[in-house]
């Protein structure tokens, strides 16, 4: 078994539950691979008809283990440090962004739903075309990751979008994230909503402007063909990962981890982790002073996760 970087024996079969207990681990941060396989914390236990197994925490979920706050290079932890942005918006500067967020012009006045579809399939042909048009996403999370992924999914015509999220927009998320001066102060489920229909206002997009939870992790994804795990929280990232393959095993879920700076993009990868388990990301690389999470990069991890669910869409499994 690897735990934290260092193997160590384990003599007598073991479930994740009792690891959590005997290392002190935090139980919402383990995932762990069985024989390359990523598997729920609370079901595995060695079996004596298995050849001897190694056990290590999942590469995703050790790097999740890196919050935002916390500065991390190369494996070394320095100090904490805390957003110190304070807005300073005047009261009209406000209500001319509301005002602005509340008179978009109306999309379908624009274009019909059979001009964008005639130019889809002139990109697309229809036997692709149908496809997307046919599929189910959610996206979990409609931050960097999320709104990129969601624009993505939308400009290719991806039928059917979930927007998950429970957070709005603020002046320090415009640095990486899909969204404009007239949609701060607004639910992000809201304001992505209303940019991607400035694209293609005939997707069918469902919002819920919720947190995910484990108890909510069951009911919330009864539509989805695929789940994508876009969070900005480690814990977070974690605990939908572990919740899906306990309560969805038979969901595809993509997953990112790893996307920080500007480190080069050719250290970003799609690996495909289980059988319906994918991971995005390099893995490691967490926010830092002067080398925080930035468009360019974030777009690159974003774009790598909306690639592997328009494969899986079209009937490509492998990363």
């Amino acid at each position: 078994m690897i735990i934290n970087g260092k193997e160590e024996d384990v003599a007598t079969p073991i479930t994740v539950a009792e690891l959590v207990e005997q290392r002190g681990l935090r139980a919402d941060r383990v995932a762990v691979e069985l024989n390359g396989e990523i598997v729920p914390r609370a079901s595995v236990r060695r079996r004596s008809s298995r050849a001897p197994t190694r056990w290590k925490s999942s590469r995703s979920c050790r790097a999740a283990e890196h919050s935002s706050e916390t500065n991390h290079t190369n494996g070394n932890e320095n100090t904490r440090t805390t957003m110190t942005f304070e807005p300073s918006a005047s009261q009209a500067q406000i209500d001319a962004r509301q005002h602005a967020f509340d008179n978009q012009p109306d999309p379908t006045t624009l274009v019909s739903r059979e001009e964008i579809r005639a130019a889809l399939l002139d990109r697309h042909t229809a036997a692709t075309q149908d496809k997307l048009d046919a599929a189910h996403v959610a996206i979990c999370g409609c931050g960097g990751l999320g709104s990129t992924i969601a624009v993505a999914l939308t400009r290719i015509g991806v039928g059917h979008l979930h927007l998950i999220d429970f957070d709005r927009v603020d002046m320090t998320n415009l640095n990486r994230q899909q969204y404009f001066l007239k949609d701060l102060g607004q639910y992000k489920t809201e304001a992505l909503r209303s940019n991607l229909r400035q694209i293609n206002p005939f997707i069918d997009i469902t919002i819920d402007t919720v947190k995910v939870t484990d108890e909510n992790v069951p009911t919330l994804f009864d539509n989805e063909d695929i789940i994508c795990e876009a969070f900005d929280v480690p814990e977070n990232k974690t605990m939908l990962v572990n919740a899906v393959l306990e309560n969805l095993p038979d969901k595809k879920l993509v997953s990112a981890s790893g996307m920080a700076g500007f480190r080069s993009s050719n250290l970003v990868n799609t690996r495909r982790v289980s059988k319906n388990f994918y991971f995005c990301g390099d893995g490691e690389t967490a926010p830092v002073p002067g080398a925080g999470l930035m468009a360019p990069r974030v777009g690159v991890v974003a774009c790598h996760e909306a690639n592997m669910i328009t494969r899986l869409i079209l009937g490509e499994e492998d990363a």
